[in-house]
């Protein structure tokens, strides 16, 4: 008998399978879909926008690939946020991946509703979802294997989808259609073309590579660890040559978005036109294949990050750390990311989209901060230019945000002069806070701290039920609510005279935030108590 805690998963993933699994998840044919959107951000310049978006991708791809060559482990962000910084640390970022993780397979059965529902309009949408969430969850459940076949099927469909348009666009070319030449700089610059607006459009087509992250989660069911770094590369460069030429062959033949009546997703029109009728419905049924593809590289990928979490602890081990001892699958895992995807049935596609969009670049942040803290702080790789560049200047230069990020501020650039102005005492005071943080073990010191703390106001505000609604908090970040925003003026009050500064929460004080330092002695936490003590006892309610 092989006890269930001793069953691991399945060594049964090759190279060519996992970078296969990689290209699903990104979804090679979205390029098209995206196509009009970036053609018109960008000023005709989409292939140089993917060409900057692979640039920044890649320094990321190179601190996974360091990543999980010292971790080899599946979990991705959260493994190696937790293994280089702090466990709690690795817990926020484990559940903001979640964010990506766990949405996409949903985003991948609302999409094959909106494409069924257009098709067969009769038919309720909720059977659709149902019948393709119940495929994706019962080949997953089966084996690694099936799922890694089955997506390579898929996959290889696509690619040959579009190797087909190319060659029909290149017959297009000969009949004068768009620039007429295969050959032509015009797809990469122009008269008219803003570096803001190429930095813009990367920063959408960015996220066409979300998926190259999800192969670090197959670590544990490769044949061989040593393989992941160059499947992570190997991932990315494959994707963004597919991104590059198609987009460059599609912006050849439609220099602008004039030709196009819906230009939010654009993949019909431009098989219409390029092959005529039976093409766009054959590039129809590529994208199609594309979604089920991704939706079965993304099950499994979030299936093994919940069993990693499971594993560890941060969920309950019995149900997410469990594997099936005959499929060697996370069984349950992979059953409830089906259960979450069920959802698809009635949600939008922007609202989740928006989600994933922060899970990921949550993900991707941290990863490149793990570098950091690892080589920097852990091994001291700093001595040398080429370690200063490989383990501090790469992975930081990766850390990129969207444009709504920071749209606020383009009308008055002036509003934030030096706050982001990147100088090196600024760096240098960032790297110290960090290895102080990780040398100090701050996070640990708060997590202890914040404990005593909070229970301390919550034995000081029994007895004042009719002033203090709740105490509660997660660390040393600890908000006391109360029945009213003239108790909470009242309270706040009181602690200014005692000599301890307090917070309201935005614009109001019916919840007071205690934000102490991380430095905080367990002395200074007791005089804050006593004051917070003596303030309830003379306010009155």
């Amino acid at each position: 008998m092989i006890k269930l805690e001793n069953v691991t998963l399945k060594r049964s993933l090759g190279l060519w399978a996992i970078v296969g699994l990689g290209l699903g998840y990104m979804t090679p044919t979205i390029v098209f879909d995206t196509f009009g959107i970036v053609s018109k951000e960008t000023n005709g310049v989409v292939p140089l926008a993917y060409i900057t978006a692979l640039i920044v991708m890649l320094f990321t791809a190179i601190s996974y690939g360091k990543m999980v060559k010292v971790f080899p482990n599946a979990g991705s962000a959260y493994t190696y946020t937790r293994e280089t910084m702090n466990p709690h640390l690795g817990f926020l970022v484990g559940w903001a991946a979640l964010l990506d993780y766990l949405l996409l397979p949903m985003v991948n059965a609302l999409i094959i509703r909106i494409y069924m529902v257009s098709v067969f309009p009769n038919v309720p949408a909720w059977v659709w979802v149902v019948a393709y969430v119940a495929g994706v969850t019962g080949i997953n459940v089966w084996s690694m294997g099936k799922t890694s076949n089955m997506n390579t099927i898929l996959v290889a469909f696509e690619l040959v989808l579009i190797a087909a348009f190319l060659v029909l666009a290149i017959v297009q070319f000969s009949h004068g259609m768009g620039k007429g030449t295969v050959i032509t700089f015009d797809p990469l610059y122009h008269s008219g073309v803003r570096l803001s607006a190429v930095l813009t459009g990367a920063t959408v087509v960015c996220f066409s590579f979300i998926g190259f992250d999800a192969v670090t989660m197959y670590a544990e069911e490769a044949k061989d660890p040593k393989i992941m770094p160059k499947a992570i590369m190997l991932t990315v460069f494959i994707g963004g040559a597919v991104f590059f030429i198609a987009s460059y062959f599609a912006q050849a033949l439609f220099p602008d978005v004039s030709h196009f009546k819906n230009t939010d997703d654009t993949l019909p029109e431009i098989g219409l036109y390029v092959g005529g009728t039976l093409f766009k419905l054959l590039f129809i049924s590529g994208a199609f294949a594309a979604t089920v593809a991704s939706g079965l590289a993304s099950h499994a990928s979030v299936s093994r990050l919940l069993y990693v979490m499971g594993r560890n602890g941060v969920l309950p081990k019995q149900w997410f750390g469990y594997v099936h001892p005959k499929f060697r699958t996370p069984a349950w895992n992979v059953i409830l990311v089906g259960l979450v995807s069920l959802l698809a049935i009635t949600p939008s596609l922007e609202l989740i989209s928006s989600f994933i969009n922060f899970g990921a670049l949550i993900a991707f942040t941290f990863v490149n901060l793990s570098v950091i803290a690892f080589f920097v702080f852990r091994k001291k790789r700093y001595k040398t230019a080429k370690d200063v560049f490989s383990y501090l200047v790469m992975p930081a230069g990766a850390v990129v945000a969207k444009e709504e990020v920071f749209k606020s501020w383009f009308p008055n650039p002036f509003m934030h002069t030096t706050t982001f102005g990147r100088n090196p005492l600024a760096c240098a005071a960032a790297i110290a806070t960090i290895g102080v943080l990780i040398e100090g073990k701050l996070p640990e010191r708060a997590a202890a701290c914040g404990e005593y703390f909070l229970n301390g106001l919550k034995e000081a505000a029994k007895g004042h039920e009719d002033i203090v609604q709740e105490v509660r908090g997660k660390g040393l970040m600890i908000g006391v609510e109360f029945h009213s925003d003239e108790l909470g003026y009242e309270v706040a009050k009181g602690m200014f005279d005692g000599g301890v500064l307090v917070a309201g929460t935005l614009i109001n004080s019916k919840t007071l935030r205690f934000e102490p330092a991380l430095t905080i002695s367990y002395e200074e936490v007791d005089q804050v108590i006593r004051t917070f003590k003596h303030v309830l006892s003379q306010v009155k309610a």
